[in-house]
């Protein structure tokens, strides 16, 4: 972690334990699409690696999307306020969806997407996250894969970031 002494206090997962729970992930995902294509929507930027490691998991014909939004601006504490800074490029009408999340903290965000993508009659709609903050949860949202359980805890690395940086840890 050259550049970055002192700035990070503990390592939660190394990189065998990421990866072996994601290779699981994908195991589970690939068993219940088997036979379908489905359509693997990440949410920018934070989401990015996991997603990334995931696919090249899935033994399935997948195809990806990706949805930018803005909910924390400066703040390091969700407001619930959410704004679309980049849409999906195509159609998810009919289509098995899998919304790929880095993290979920209280659950506002991700209430707010799923509510606008169901508007677009998706044949259904699954959540993936690497992390779930479930300690700190607001509305019960069910989770179809998870990663890890964290505690209320900041986190970065693996995509997570505190005002863009340390993403790449």
């Amino acid at each position: 972690m050259e550049g970055y002494e002192g700035d990070i206090e503990e390592i939660l997962f190394t990189k065998d334990e990421l990866k072996t729970r994601i290779k699981s992930i994908a195991k589970e995902i690939s068993a219940d699409y088997h036979g379908l294509t489905p359509l693997l929507v990440n949410v920018l930027k934070g989401g990015v690696v996991f997603l990334t490691e995931l696919m090249l998991e899935i033994k399935i014909p997948i195809t990806v999307d990706f949805l930018a939004i803005s909910s924390y601006g400066t703040s390091t504490e969700e407001t619930g306020a959410v704004k679309f800074v980049k849409d999906l490029d195509e159609s998810i009408e009919g289509r098995e969806i899998i919304l790929v999340e880095d993290i979920i903290d209280t659950g506002l965000t991700l209430n707010y997407l799923l509510s606008n993508l169901r508007a677009r009659n998706p044949a259904s709609i699954k959540v993936c996250t690497l992390l779930d903050k479930s300690v700190r949860r607001i509305i019960d949202i069910p989770i179809d894969y998870k990663g890890f359980e964290v505690g209320d805890h900041f986190l970065v690395g693996f995509g997570l970031d505190y005002r863009q940086r340390y993403r790449n840890l």
